[in-house]
């Protein structure tokens, strides 16, 4: 009997995928097994095996196109299939010691190899590439003749030696779904929104030391680390509070403010990069927004986001500083309006009260939209940021 292998629903407003198989025809499969990755332009998802047996038909190679419900294989369900998919792997055994037993074309010979003492000669003294000259001689080989005919033509021991630019090593690989998706959603966040950066720099000691006094006590109740990131959200959630506009999105002629924070948080995998959502984040504690922000990491790492993990965020941050980043412009991710890029921690020399201390220090930027958040809000908004991670009490007494 056999069963249509479809492609299965893949999440809202999402219809087409880039489709690899994990198996090949004729490969003998277990029910729930994998047998297809499909690529969508935010995530990719696995397709189990409904049946035992032996896929018996690809109609879709890797790399294509598929649409949902659309039929991209079949599979041949029973023992029966079994036993064919090993007798057709025994056919292929026997072709393929068939094909090793059969003599080599005697065309194919490499004149370079076969060249007579006395070309050979010719072809060391004047430095020439065997492979650039033209045997007249039988099934292709060089003669003398041929090879004093090359020491003669400059242009011949030229392109011995010279390597031009199409022969130069070079690998062309197919952009992913998520690749041309993340270029695309930039291009057009560039092209549609007015972008604008502000930057300001925070003193990052009061809250490193509050975390080191409190590091080991808070993953021993919590049973997870604390992080930076835990802190830079709730100072967030409370500057998107205090400048309603950064939080909002323009609708056709409309502004929406939105009075809920569901706060993206950049995170970057093999494939590129993804922003999983912290959804409610103004009601979670440090422990939860850190429990979420390690969840959406591990899931990162093993391709298991889905649609709905990456859907629908307020704003984002996005910290190029883990990977060394000193100062950068981050892009809005559209329909957003602000995302908020963070930075190396590095000592500086900073004046306190007329004295000059080694503090350590962080860059941070706001990339926002200047259609609806004028130049004072944008700064208004990192001064809040700033002034609550100086002051990371201020979280904890929520003023």
């Amino acid at each position: 009997m056999s069963i249509d292998i479809t492609v299965p629903a893949l999440g809202e407003s999402v219809s087409e995928a880039t489709i690899k198989w994990l198996k090949k025809q004729g490969d003998s499969i277990k029910v729930d097994e994998a047998i297809l990755e499909l690529e969508t332009e935010k995530v990719t998802l696995e397709v189990n095996a409904s049946s035992e047996g032996v896929i018996s038909t690809i109609l879709k190679k890797d790399g294509e196109t598929v649409l949902v419900n659309e039929v991209v294989g079949q599979i041949t369900a029973g023992a029966g299939a079994v036993v064919q998919s090993q007798t057709t792997n025994v056919a292929d055994a026997k072709t393929a010691e068939v094909a090793k037993a059969a003599p080599a074309s005697v065309n194919k010979i490499d004149p370079a190899s076969m060249l007579p003492p006395a070309a050979q000669k010719i072809v060391n003294e004047n430095n020439l590439n065997p492979s650039l000259i033209a045997g007249s001689g039988k099934d292709g080989r060089i003669t003398k003749a041929d090879a004093l005919g090359a020491a003669q033509v400059p242009s011949a021991q030229v392109a011995s030696n010279t390597q031009s630019a199409s022969d130069k090593p070079v690998e062309r690989v197919k952009m992913s779904r998520l690749r041309k998706t993340i270029a695309q959603r930039l291009k057009d966040s560039q092209n549609t929104a007015a972008i604008l950066t502000t930057f300001n720099e925070i003193d990052m000691t009061n809250v490193i030391n509050l975390r080191l006094r409190f590091r080991e006590e808070f993953e021993k109740k919590h049973g997870i680390k604390l992080g930076f990131m835990s802190f830079f959200l709730k100072a967030a959630v409370e500057a998107l509070k205090a400048i309603p506009s950064v939080n909002a999105e323009i609708d056709n002629d409309d502004i929406v403010y939105k009075n809920y924070y569901d706060i993206g948080v950049a995170v970057g995998t093999e494939q590129g990069l993804v922003v999983p959502v912290v959804r409610n984040s103004d009601k979670l504690t440090f422990s939860g927004i850190e429990t979420e922000i390690a969840n959406f990491g591990k899931k990162a790492r093993e391709g298991k986001l889905s649609m709905a993990d990456l859907s629908g965020g307020t704003f984002t941050i996005s910290n190029g500083g883990v990977y060394g980043s000193l100062l950068s412009t981050p892009i809005i991710n559209p329909p957003q309006s602000g995302i908020l890029g963070l930075h190396k921690t590095q000592e500086r020399p900073v004046a306190i009260n007329g004295k000059v201390e080694i503090r350590q220090m962080m860059y941070v930027a706001l990339s926002y939209d200047h259609r609806i958040i004028d130049g004072k809000e944008a700064v208004t908004f990192l001064v809040k940021v700033k002034e609550a991670i100086e002051n990371p009490e201020r979280l904890l007494l929520n003023i």
